[in-house]
């Protein structure tokens, strides 16, 4: 509920602050007094776009701040998906700079308009004559029987199976889409595997296949110059290890005559010893060369193949084809599992639509039993408040199609007078009916669901007497459960509140500025005399104040 509201520098508000209670409150006063601003001021705390027109001052800020209590509304998911801090006495506040830019606080937190109005639409409903046209829209044709049906777990357990079944639907789509792609690639993408597979390929192979070749080119060179190496190795007089021995022994001799000495004779036998391996080795792979042109042929054929390869697929290094050889691998192997997934994913589909037409079904049916409590109830109602033959017909179908809040499409049909067929009811119903079949949906609505604080703005037009006696009972009735504002000229609802609120203009320092007023119960009395007789406030007038309030 709305608990208090501030409001500076706004249109002709130059500084108020005013707190309100539950229950039926009635804001009166004369045409242009100010009561449009008010609900301008409040639009503005609930998101609507604001300008510079809407500052008194221009060269001061203009600030609207509201207190609501929500303890009540559930709110505390919202605050946490939009990150905001939850306080069960909430404060939203407006500000509009004189440059003209606008910010928005939520418990001091800055937010986005779209947040604020997010929120907004759990806080407050504002309905006058000319906003009833969400009656017309079949979405709230929906939830005005889900509300009487008590469908709100059914819906809930709905979405969440058809936002999973739109999850399947989507992971199949996309799979088909890959199985179609790669059922056009599957025989290009099988040949270049086979042939990678062909290829036989081994990390490193290139550099070892790459010395090979390098190797068998050079075989005659090769031979001479080991050849070479080891006559000079091992020439019985004059070579390295006949040399090397003779140091060794001519060092040996003195190398117990000092340190120094040992370390040069031990130096020597390790060279030695290294040496005579070097040669041992060099002998070694001198005998295990030889002319092989297959061989030689045989690398030439594979580091070709090697090189076309890499050329095809536009790589450097065998490492980077293997890679390539096992995604490939991978894809035809994918376009071979699709179909079983495909299966698979069909069956999932096939399991979610059961469960989606089964709550679809209880909803459907939950919606038709509450037609007729509705209409009883709407049809009674408007029956007191002058509509006597007021008739619906609620067409409601359980279709195919998968929609936000279950399988049904509706029409509302409304016929207002005896004898005269059903038609649409925004095309039939006047706007005086549209305003009295308003408050009986909200009327209903409140006993079978939390509305937010709602604001009837001279919802009443048009209407007097009994019928206007009947409007303030309806909505007395409703301010039981929920906090109701009644913006009205009309004394007999103006009687029925709780709290009654007065608008008025003043000067004020050669400056006209609006005010808002609770008023006492005397100042109640002349305020409702006043609305049955005009400035000249007569005594019968006063009568007739006090018996309407009593």
């Amino acid at each position: 509920m709305l608990q208090s509201l501030s409001i500076k520098n706004f249109a002709l508000i130059e500084h108020l602050d005013i707190d309100f209670s539950n229950g039926l409150s009635i804001i009166t006063g004369e045409t242009g007094a100010g009561k449009s601003i008010l609900l301008g001021a409040l639009g503005l705390v609930l998101g609507r776009r604001a300008d510079l027109t809407s500052l008194k001052d221009k060269e001061q800020k203009c600030v609207i701040e509201a207190h609501f209590k929500i303890n009540d509304y559930g709110l505390k998911d919202f605050f946490g998906q939009n990150d905001l801090d939850y306080e069960d006495v909430t404060i939203i506040r407006r500000e509009i700079l004189p440059s003209g830019k606008s910010r928005a606080f939520i418990n001091d937190s800055p937010v986005n308009l779209q947040e604020l109005q997010e929120l907004g639409d759990y806080l407050i409903d504002i309905h006058s004559q000319h906003q009833t046209h969400e009656l017309s829209d079949e979405q709230y044709q929906l939830y005005i029987l889900d509300a009487v049906a008590g469908n709100g777990n059914l819906l809930a357990e709905y979405g969440k199976q058809l936002s999973d079944y739109k999850n399947l639907k989507a992971e199949l789509k996309k799979l088909a889409e890959q199985k179609e792609a790669l059922s056009k690639e599957q025989d290009y993408n099988t040949f270049l595997l086979e042939e990678l597979n062909a290829a036989n390929l081994k990390a490193g192979e290139q550099e070892e296949l790459e010395s090979e070749l390098e190797k068998l080119s050079n075989v005659e060179f090769i031979k001479e110059a080991l050849a070479k190496s080891l006559a000079i190795a091992n020439e019985e007089q004059l070579g390295a290890i006949q040399n090397l021995k003779e140091i060794k022994a001519a060092l040996q001799k003195i190398s117990t005559i000092s340190v120094e000495y040992n370390q040069f004779y031990e130096r020597v036998s390790s060279v030695l010893i290294e040496f005579e391996d070097i040669a041992a080795g060099l002998s070694q792979n001198a005998e295990m060369l030889w002319d092989d042109p297959e061989r030689l042929e045989a690398v030439n054929q594979k580091l070709q193949l090697i090189f076309t390869l890499q050329k095809k697929h536009q790589v450097t290094t065998v490492e980077e084809l293997i890679a390539i050889q096992a995604q490939l691998d991978s894809k035809v192997i994918m376009a071979g599992e699709a179909d079983e997934k495909i299966a698979a994913l069909s069956a999932n589909i096939q399991q979610a639509e059961s469960l989606l037409n089964s709550t679809s079904l209880s909803i459907f049916k939950n919606r038709e039993n509450a037609i007729p409590v509705v209409n009883d109830k709407i049809t009674a109602m408007l029956a007191q408040l002058g509509m006597p033959n007021a008739r619906f017909k609620f067409d409601l179908k359980h279709t195919d199609s998968y929609h936000a809040k279950g399988k049904d499409v509706m029409e509302l049909l409304f016929s207002g007078n005896k004898g005269t067929d059903y038609g649409l009811l925004k095309k039939v119903a006047s706007g005086g009916e549209m305003s009295r079949i308003m408050l009986a949906v909200k009327a209903t609505l409140a006993e079978y669901s939390k509305l937010p604080t709602i604001i009837f703005d001279e919802i009443d037009t048009g209407v007097s007497g009994e019928i206007a006696n009947k409007m303030g009972e309806i909505m007395k009735a409703m301010s039981s459960s929920m906090q109701v504002f009644a913006i009205t000229h009309l004394p007999q609802i103006a009687s029925k509140g709780r709290h009654h609120y007065k608008v008025f203009k003043k000067i004020q320092d050669e400056t006209t500025v609006s005010e808002l007023k609770l008023l006492d119960s005397e100042e109640r009395v002349r305020e409702i005399a006043e609305m049955l007789s005009g400035k000249d406030i007569s005594d019968s007038a006063l009568n007739h104040a006090r018996a309407l309030l009593n």
